[in-house]
């Protein structure tokens, strides 16, 4: 969801020149907007909207659950936070994010009872999710600094010896787990890379573990950003979590342009935005 800027409004319900305004003014946007999908949210008594929905819908998770996006192997991700830490965390903040035995940097995404919402609608309850562990200091914001600047190193390492093995192989991203326990890198092939041979020369390299992950062109898109065609930021790098099948023939229903380049995104793939309105344009 996008985090809108109300800094301009002046109402009796917040105190315009308080330190949060911004973000008071987004949860209060948020809290009208849950009441016009399901009035009777978080209460005993089912609304319109969850009677409809009564065969699919589960209870809301009675656990503090919010949600982060870490550039790391967990990506977005819903994560707890223990009621005895008294974390009061907003959008924006860096944290830090435990998952099995992996430390690494997160930066919330969501917070508030649209989470709550949403994992309801996906029929999320009760699962093994990860922890916050603690806003991140000044300390920890220094290691990351320094985390990157190693990463930043790592490249034209990587790319030396993708040349010296001759290997098929675009590097995307490198992200340094937190906890420095794993490096990754993230690259796109036309097909399948044998990079065992890469991965001992750069382990003995970084004397850490390596993690070479082949993404898609469009997971490419969504962790490199940018704009598209319409001047907004891309649908998969800004709200996007996950990927639908996009094909010739929605386009075709909704009689859209058969210029594939037009209805092409940066990546070369159909559009997202394509699916966005399919229902409503078949309809007119």
């Amino acid at each position: 969801m996008y985090n809108i800027d109300f800094s301009f409004l002046q109402t009796k319900q917040i105190d315009g020149s308080s330190e949060n305004c911004s973000q008071k003014y987004n949860d209060l946007y948020k809290k009208n907007l849950i009441s016009k999908i399901c009035p009777n949210f978080n209460t005993e008594i089912k609304c319109s909207n969850c009677d409809v929905h009564s065969t699919t819908l589960v209870d809301v998770d009675p656990r503090q659950i919010i949600e982060v996006n870490c550039k790391g192997m967990m990506g977005h991700q819903f994560c707890e936070v223990f009621a005895v830490d008294q974390l009061e965390l907003y959008k924006d903040d860096i944290v830090l994010v435990k998952m099995d035995d992996c430390l690494d940097i997160a930066v919330v995404d969501e917070v508030g009872d649209i989470v709550k919402l949403r994992r309801q609608r996906l029929g999320l309850i009760g699962e093994a999710i990860p922890v916050i562990v603690r806003k991140a200091s000044q300390e920890d914001l220094e290691k990351y600094s320094n985390n990157i600047d190693e990463e930043n190193r790592a490249k034209p390492i990587f790319h030396e010896k993708v040349l010296k093995f001759q290997l098929l192989m675009k590097l995307v991203d490198i992200h340094y787990q937190f906890d420095k326990k794993r490096l990754f890198f993230f690259y796109t092939s036309e097909g399948r890379v044998d990079f065992r041979e890469l991965a001992k020369e750069l382990a003995g390299i970084f004397k850490t573990r390596i993690e070479l992950r082949q993404i898609g062109v469009r997971d490419e898109a969504k962790r490199i950003g940018g704009l598209g065609a319409c001047g907004r930021e891309y649908c998969c790098s800004s709200f996007l979590y996950s990927f639908k099948r996009i094909t010739t023939q929605i386009a075709t229903d909704q009689n859209l342009s058969a210029n594939l380049s037009k209805l092409s995104g940066p990546c070369g793939k159909l559009k997202c935005c394509l699916s966005f309105e399919i229902e409503e344009n078949i309809q007119q």
